[in-house]
């Protein structure tokens, strides 16, 4: 029988690298992506790709009539967690009515083994660290609001239809093929273009706020693999790397991962969590992987050497700006409100 697998988002950063993990494992793959952050270039050789949003109630409708998916991998979202109090319609649209849609196909198709949704640290706030999977979640974004919804209607689209589903909260995900001309998030990603560039790079407040970052490999492969694992249905689980490190550290470790000098400037701090990382207990017993095995050195050595390939990218411009008020300054000069 021939499994076939959707995945949103997949021109993008991580769902292009979950897709192409699909395919070695012998999947048929579809790809839907409406290309705001992607690249039909990222789409792997041998995936279907189709040109489209998922808020596109009747395109993702025909595409299930089509294809009678057997699995569902949900990576698209517009995953920007300090511009989302700026952006609410547009998070709360592509980000809660678009996995709607998704969910409503998936169970009236009828085929759909289980629904893989990639969520977000995001959705404990500032929660101590290191965040486990048994607190209770608590975001204090609109981005961490609209994942933790989406993870609590598929938790009931479970209970009453009987869809199977299993939960990822990733962060700080860095690797080949991201977005470096995002202004607003993926920090790795902005050092990295700034310093191609030849500009400063940019840090919100004194810097010390930690975070652990994770290489797309520890990432992508155990997301396409847990449909594969029976104890992985109806589980959540943190995923990424285990060891934190403040962005003034970070910094330093881009800068000399693209052998360039350190240039900082430090901008006006911002409201977001300043500590977060995860633990990462629960997908070692579960699912037989731990924390990133990438070390932060050799990953950052694997994407320099692929961001010099790619260049300096003009840093992008989100025209749709909902809310300018408290905006940080750095970032109402080049977005543009709609």
């Amino acid at each position: 029988m021939t499994i076939t697998s959707l995945v949103t988002g997949g021109a993008g950063f991580i769902g292009s690298h979950v897709a192409a993990e699909l395919l070695r494992a012998g999947h048929r793959v579809v790809v839907l992506d409406d290309l705001s952050g992607g690249d039909t270039a990222n789409v792997p050789d041998g995936a279907h790709f189709v040109a489209g949003s998922v808020c596109d109630a009747g395109l993702v409708d025909s595409l299930f009539a089509e294809w009678r998916f057997t699995y569902v991998f949900h990576l698209a979202a517009y995953a920007a967690e300090g511009l989302s109090h700026f952006i609410k319609r547009y998070n709360y649209t592509n980000n809660v009515i678009g996995s709607v849609n998704l969910i409503n196909a998936s169970v009236n198709a009828g085929t759909v083994r289980c629904f893989v949704f990639t969520s977000s640290i995001a959705v404990y706030g500032d929660a101590e660290p290191p965040m486990s999977e048994d607190l209770t979640p608590l975001p204090i974004d609109s981005y961490g609001i609209a994942k933790y919804a989406v993870e609590q209607e598929l938790k009931v689209s479970h209970e009453i239809f009987d869809l199977p589903y299993i939960i990822f909260r990733p962060h700080n995900v860095y690797g080949e093929r991201q977005n470096i001309g995002d202004r607003y998030r993926n920090v790795i990603g902005i050092f990295m273009n700034q310093i191609l560039r030849g500009e400063s790079c940019t840090i919100f407040g004194d810097g010390e706020q930690t975070r652990a970052f994770s290489y797309i490999d520890d990432v992508a492969l155990p997301i396409a693999r847990s449909v594969d694992n029976p104890r992985a249905y109806g589980q959540t689980f943190n995923i990424g790397g285990d060891t934190p490190y403040t962005v003034n550290e970070l910094a330093t470790t881009v800068a000399a991962a693209m052998d360039a000098p350190l240039r900082v400037d430090h901008l006006p701090a911002r409201h977001e969590v300043v500590h977060a990382y995860s633990s990462h207990e629960k997908a070692r017993d579960l699912l037989g992987v731990g924390a990133g095995s990438v070390p932060l050195t050799e990953g950052l050595a694997r994407m320099a050497a692929w961001a010099r390939k790619q260049g300096p990218q003009e840093p992008s411009v989100f025209d749709g700006i909902e809310v300018d008020k408290n905006m940080p300054p750095s970032w109402r000069a080049v977005s543009r409100i709609r």
